[in-house]
């Protein structure tokens, strides 16, 4: 089977709106004016830009604009491996670009690490690597299995809705856990403003990295497969 380049150009496109329009949010709210409500501020920028994404290229490649998405729909046998794994260099790609323009226009956003997932802080004490993996699973479950029961169901009565219902999950997931993780729910979002936070030599930047992998995948494979027995898929 050959690769769709059109519907991988086109989760290029969404995944770099996702994390340009998502990191310059961050750098905007906290740096630039200071905004109080900067949580609320950031949690919408990413719900709205997921949802507007969805409706944009969803016809051209499902707008999975996530690798743990696409690596749920490979394991659902939704997508063929070859085209998803072009899916995922093009979402990882367009990460990596988003951020290094957001690093060459907005040079202050290195006080925020460009919008970089990092763990948060309570009292002055970081949340261990555990509490982000199970957190960032948790997030990223809620999201993969909105995914299937909206989007991937024909059944569902709401399915016209799906990219609202979904950026909303993006919403209300970080406006739960952006305190705590970041928020990523998505490699790709997670991958590039750290790679460019390090190259600018943010030295915390890949702090917990590996979590920002595991979390989201385990967690979007778990709701592939809660998802497939509650609508008792054949495939």
């Amino acid at each position: 089977m050959s690769i769709n380049y059109r519907a991988c150009l086109a989760e290029f496109i969404a995944t770099f709106t996702l994390v340009f329009i998502g990191t310059v949010a961050i750098t905007s709210s906290n740096v630039i004016i200071g905004y109080p409500a900067s949580l609320i501020a950031i949690a919408l920028a990413h719900g709205l830009v997921i949802s507007i994404m969805i409706y944009s290229i969803g016809h051209i490649s499902g707008g999975h604009i996530n690798p743990a998405v696409t690596i749920a729909m490979i394991s659902r046998k939704k997508i063929d491996v070859q085209n998803g794994i072009a899916y995922i260099i093009s979402q990882l790609g367009g990460g990596i670009i988003a951020a290094v323009l957001h690093a060459i226009l907005i040079p202050m956003g290195a006080k925020v690490n460009f919008g970089s997932n990092l763990p948060g802080q309570y009292n002055g004490t970081r949340f261990p690597d555990s509490t982000v993996l199970i957190v960032e699973m948790i997030l990223t479950f809620f999201l993969v299995f909105v995914i299937f029961n909206t989007a991937m169901n024909e059944k569902a009565p709401t399915r016209g809705w799906a990219g609202f219902a979904i950026g909303m999950t993006v919403t209300f997931d970080i406006l739960a856990g952006g305190p705590i993780t970041g928020a990523a729910m998505n490699p790709a979002r997670a991958f590039g403003p750290a790679i460019v936070s390090y190259f600018y030599g943010l030295e915390n930047a890949l702090e917990s990295h590996l979590m920002y992998w595991i979390g989201p995948i385990s967690g979007g494979l778990i709701a592939a497969f809660v998802s497939k027995i509650l609508n008792e898929d054949k495939d």
